[in-house]
């Protein structure tokens, strides 16, 4: 098997390469990526005898297809606003693909592994990606469901890469009109920091307050659900509070729309600028706490009786115990290891169905919890009846 990691230096990717090399059957793993110099260490960090460096650069198609070509699957831990091209490349090479994200712009590119017979599952991380695969678990365990609440913690800087950047001025970019809601039959647009809700996660994050994001576990547990009466599906997020204050402050006094504003003669977006500052200052680039926390609770009927199901993921700490999972790590780590593990499912072969997939149409929960579990990973539930 022969996996190519496509930006595969940047912070999350190069985890979920290390993740490759410990328990994938692949003898060839290729970090490639535009940036030579960073990719070629993590070659080095990675020391092991099958991986090696290839320098691509996605937006040149024709050079991209050729370098993808002859690989069994890549793995795309390129940023949001490249998943289109770079989905469109691993299509034309006849290459399996997954991603991080999944967004939507992958869809375009559905004719090119339906015709190769390979197979692309884009957002697969802990969300979406696990979260789905939690949801569905519940799901199967019921004769009907009301509700669905996906919900989680990114506990990381604001500012840590670009392509984090990006994700945080992404999702609450008061434009956007993939931040929705399913209720009663219907997608409902609703504005960032809409419908604030208590969510309990477990140590030691605790409680937060959490709004609706643009995450595509609405969509794409609306369509796998359809047969099983789904009335609501909302899907909320949070980061560290101090993270969250500087968003709604940025959110109401405008700088998220990144209106073009003139500096000393040069016009920038504004957003861009602040963007440019969080990068470069030790204000962006750090917090107090690291990790990840999910957070799935379903409602719904099983035998004749109103049942809810709670669903939560734990990891190990990033106090330094585990050194490992210290700091930053604890966050890339939980993100990239889904993906490897997607990535190696698609590579044995377990994803039979060609085309552009969702997660619940590609993987098995189970399957995807005992591979976590190898992981120090750990899904818990909790069941009860309702009155």
């Amino acid at each position: 098997m022969k996996i190519f990691c496509l930006g595969g230096a940047g912070r999350i990717c190069r985890e979920a390469a290390l993740d490759l090399v410990r328990f994938s059957t692949a003898d060839r793993i290729t970090i490639g990526d535009y940036n030579e110099t960073e990719g070629r260490r993590v070659v080095e960090w990675l020391a092991d005898p099958r991986v090696d460096f290839v320098q691509v650069d996605v937006t040149d198609r024709a050079r991209t297809v050729a370098a993808l070509t002859g690989y069994d699957v890549v793995m795309d831990g390129t940023t949001i606003q490249l998943n289109g091209i770079s989905t469109a490349c691993i299509g034309e090479a006849g290459c399996h693909g997954i991603n991080l994200n999944g967004f939507g712009e992958e869809q375009a590119s559905a004719a090119l592994f339906e015709q190769h017979g390979k197979s692309c599952v884009p957002g697969f991380g802990m969300t979406p990606g696990v979260t789905q695969m939690m949801a569905m678990h519940a799901a199967a365990q019921c004769d009907r469901i009301d509700t669905i609440r996906v919900s989680h913690g990114a506990f990381r800087p604001v500012a840590f890469s670009a392509s984090i950047t990006e994700t945080t001025t992404y999702e609450y970019d008061p434009a956007l009109p993939g931040r929705v809601v399913f209720e009663n039959g219907e997608f409902i647009q609703v504005p960032p920091f809409a419908r604030p809700r208590e969510v309990l996660l477990p140590e030691p994050y605790g409680r937060t307050v959490q709004y609706i994001i643009p995450h595509s576990e609405t969509r794409t547990l609306a369509q796998a659900l359809v047969d099983k009466g789904v009335r609501l599906i909302e899907v909320r997020g949070t980061w560290p509070e101090p993270n969250m204050q500087l968003v709604r402050a940025l959110y109401d006094w405008g700088f998220l729309r990144n209106d073009p504003i003139r500096i000393k003669g040069i016009e920038v977006g504004v957003m861009d600028a602040v963007a440019a500052y969080l990068m470069q200052s030790k204000e962006g680039t750090e917090t107090a706490l690291y990790g990840y926390a999910l957070h799935v609770e379903l409602t719904g009927e099983r035998a004749g009786r109103q049942v809810r199901h709670t669903l939560t993921h734990t990891h190990p700490a990033s106090d330094g115990s585990v050194p490992e999972w210290a700091g930053l790590r604890a966050y890339t780590r939980n993100v990239g290891i889904p993906l490897a593990i997607g990535a190696q499912l698609l590579g044995e072969g377990a994803v039979k169905t060609p085309g552009v997939l969702i997660p619940e149409d590609a993987f098995a929960p189970a399957r995807i919890f005992q591979e976590l579990e190898k992981r120090d990973l750990h899904i818990h539930e909790e069941i009860e009846e309702l009155a």
